[in-house]
């Protein structure tokens, strides 16, 4: 069958141990993982990786497919089967991708009608992708208008994550006095009245807080995160509020909180690769040595994952703390971790063959169900 392999002449990673050995594979189910074992009969490997495939958690990147561009946006169908590929040849096995439930008046692409069609759009194609998909909704707590749309989105397929996403302004991420320039820039009006507007929304959107209703109809249907925790009491309101998961807090105090509580704390993997936050938030290194991060997710750069793998490698972090990160632990989170996330016999085969080059990786073979969905051709001599 074409979902069953010897790979061989690999370096396998499993949660215990590390070293050459060959992953037996029969109907597309891990049956015996064999250290410094190598077969004549299957497929070398030529001394690759032989990896569990990423579970990223994460991914902002179907808006990059979507519009290049302001001005300049492509088809659904279009974006989602380069969004696949893209994923794939980055060694992801499984991808939660972030759509946006809000009503943002500033940017007339992001809508509540806009999100539900994009996110059934996905659910649907999901069928057939190369990878596993999920929708990871990212919901607006702060506006009434979601409310009437909560029933659609429980009724959607592949929901796979909710998070809470706050948008009163200056509270979170970014710093309010950033967001008047940015404001006063991108509408080209003076700073006073880009501040007067901003103190407006922060009036308006304060008055509601609709965590307890998304937790209500949408916690039996999919996990609960919540998102840029800044302070130790967003953390403590996203747990009341049936959160498990905190993704890409801010501070450390927050991480850690998180932690405390018995949340998952997620950081972008392109934080670490590039050495601190791009908007000067906590730098997820410092969060890894306070030990306040449990997985990494790709945020807004699907390479990310493998090259913060490869970044850790070359500190000398243990190949299977690696694969915890990338791996293990977004499986573990998901409830998923007697199927997907490590090597070892009785999981689903999502596998990954790949090469350190530099500061990437470079994936040769990917495999989902023990199916082969990705193969990079030979580099020329």
């Amino acid at each position: 069958m074409d979902n069953s392999h010897i790979l061989t002449n690999a370096i396998v990673v499993t949660p215990s141990w590390s070293g050459l050995g060959t992953v037996v594979v029969d109907d597309g189910v891990i049956v015996d993982v064999l250290r410094n074992r190598r077969f004549r009969a299957g497929t070398d490997l030529g001394g690759a990786w032989l990896t569990p495939g990423c579970l990223d958690i994460h991914s902002d990147y179907l808006e990059k497919e979507l519009r290049p561009r302001p001005s300049a946006e492509f088809s659904a169908q279009s974006a989602f089967h380069f969004l696949d590929q893209r994923a794939a040849a980055s060694g992801l096995t499984f991808l939660a991708t972030a759509i946006s439930f809000s009503d943002n008046r500033d940017n007339p692409h992001r809508s509540f009608e806009n999100a539900l069609e994009r996110a059934q759009f996905l659910g649907r194609l999901g069928r057939q992708a190369m990878i596993r998909h999920v929708v990871h909704a990212r919901t607006d707590p702060n506006t009434p208008a979601l409310l009437s749309w909560l029933d659609a989105m429980a009724e959607l397929e592949g929901l796979g994550l909710v998070v809470y996403n706050e948008s009163i302004p200056g509270q979170r991420q970014f710093r309010f006095e950033d967001l008047v320039k940015k404001r006063a820039e991108s509408k080209g009006i003076p700073q006073e009245q880009a501040r007067a507007l901003l103190e407006q929304a922060v009036a308006e959107r304060g008055q509601h807080n609709f965590r307890d209703a998304i937790r209500e109809r949408l916690s039996t249907k999919a996990i609960l995160g919540s998102h840029d925790d800044t302070t130790e009491a967003h953390v403590e309101e996203a747990f009341a509020c049936g959160a498990t998961l905190s993704e890409m807090p801010t501070t450390l105090a927050a991480a850690r909180r998180a932690k405390a509580l018995g949340m998952w704390v997620c950081m972008g993997a392109p934080n670490l690769v590039r050495g601190g936050s791009h908007c000067g938030n906590l730098a997820c290194s410092e969060a890894l040595e306070a030990q306040a991060v449990d997985m990494l997710c790709s945020d807004y750069h699907l390479p990310s994952m493998l090259a913060a793998v490869v970044k850790l490698l070359q500190q000398d972090v243990a190949p299977s703390r690696c694969f915890e990160l990338v791996s293990l632990n977004p499986a573990r989170m998901l409830g998923l971790a007697d199927r997907l996330g490590s090597i070892e016999p009785g999981k689903e085969a999502d596998l990954i063959a790949f090469s350190a080059v530099a500061d990437y990786a470079r994936v040769e073979r990917l495999w989902v169900a023990g199916k082969e969905q990705f193969r990079l051709a030979p580099l020329a001599a």
